[in-house]
């Protein structure tokens, strides 16, 4: 459905895309990510023929966005950050100039304007001017008027940007309800936002693609090596001994902390933690030393974030393993030397 060759845009010498390539298929919900500046509005704007690109091609449903912008432009729906909403008038009003500007009339128009209202949710406040509307208020007109048309493509900018905690949760919630019936890509700085809506994700950094999979399968490529931390009142040298006889373990750090207590972050070549912890366990019973805590920790979104974003030419395949921070929990300890096997 959607499909973006080589695109790249210059500001002077300032690449804002660089050089990027995905293709997103029809139906589901995809999320946009990536720091402030990696690009994700200026793409949004080139793909909705908002900006003209400096290389490169985008083709909505088969139509180039520049050499059949009509075509291309009847597929897509979109919502910028903000919302160009006429204040002065009221949601009806608005989506009515919106319909007729995309050539929208009569009968239709007034089916579409009835169907939009009913699904974002705006219906009891139709015929009050936007200007005293909430920002959620507001942000759902500017999804409205997205949805006229009957588009395949829905774009959003950063749709819950500014939103109460009820009002992000009624966006999602309308943002997975539109995934089933249209095509969604949506920008956002909530990483938990991105995984609990989205089926697949792109993550752009410095205007270049790192990323692009389901949610779960970026995780996993950082959990080849699955961390572990425990907390212990065995000496240094001791904990090493143990940790040296345990099979699966690739290193480990310690830290001091407070009441004698030496925290451990553990770096596993395994994914089964159950299998690591007991071992674990039972290593350190039979040295007469106690496991004061224990905590497994996968990855999760925002690890991966994190580390396809640190550089712009990670690629997810070559996304290092993470282990656990040793301060988790504790603000007063002190890192010493990373033993490795």
């Amino acid at each position: 459905m959607i499909v973006v060759d080589h695109l790249t845009k210059h500001y002077g010498t300032f690449a804002a895309v660089n050089n990027l390539s995905f293709e997103i298929r029809d139906g589901g919900v995809y999320g946009f990510l990536g720091p402030n500046g990696a690009g994700k509005s200026t793409t949004m704007n080139i793909m909705t023929g908002c900006l003209s690109p400096t290389g490169g091609t985008v083709r909505i449903d088969g139509h180039d966005i520049l050499k059949e912008p009509e075509a291309a432009k009847r597929q897509v729906g979109y919502l910028p950050e903000h919302p160009p909403l006429y204040t002065s008038e009221t949601p009806l009003e608005y989506l009515h100039f919106v319909g007729e500007a995309k050539g929208i009339k009569g009968a239709e128009l007034r089916r579409q304007i009835d169907e939009v209202i009913q699904l974002t949710g705006i219906g009891p406040v139709r015929d009050r001017l936007i200007s005293v509307l909430s920002k959620g208020y507001c942000q759902r007109v500017g999804i409205a008027q997205a949805l006229l048309g009957n588009p395949e493509i829905i774009i959003l900018d950063e749709p819950t940007v500014g939103l109460d905690p009820i009002q992000i949760i009624e966006i999602r919630e309308l943002i997975r309800d539109l995934g089933k019936a249209h095509t969604v890509l949506f920008s956002s700085h909530i990483l938990s936002e991105v995984q609990s809506i989205c089926e697949q994700v792109l993550i752009l950094s410095k205007g270049t693609l790192v990323a692009f999979d389901a949610p779960d399968k970026l995780e996993k490529l950082l959990t080849q090596s699955s961390g572990i931390r425990l907390l212990t009142q065995a000496a240094a040298d001791t904990v090493d001994s143990i940790l040296n006889r345990v099979q699966g373990l690739s290193e480990w750090e310690s830290t001091a902390c407070e009441e004698s207590c030496l925290s451990v972050s553990i770096k596993a070549e395994t994914q089964d933690l159950h299998d690591v912890s007991r071992q674990l366990f039972f290593a350190f019973a039979e040295s007469g030393n106690a496991i004061l805590e224990m905590t497994a920790r996968r990855a999760n979104l925002e690890d991966v974030f994190l580390e396809l974003t640190e550089d712009a030419g990670h690629t997810p395949v070559e996304a290092q393993d993470s282990i656990p921070n040793p301060k988790d929990g504790e603000s007063d300890c002190e890192k010493s030397e990373v033993k490795t096997t």
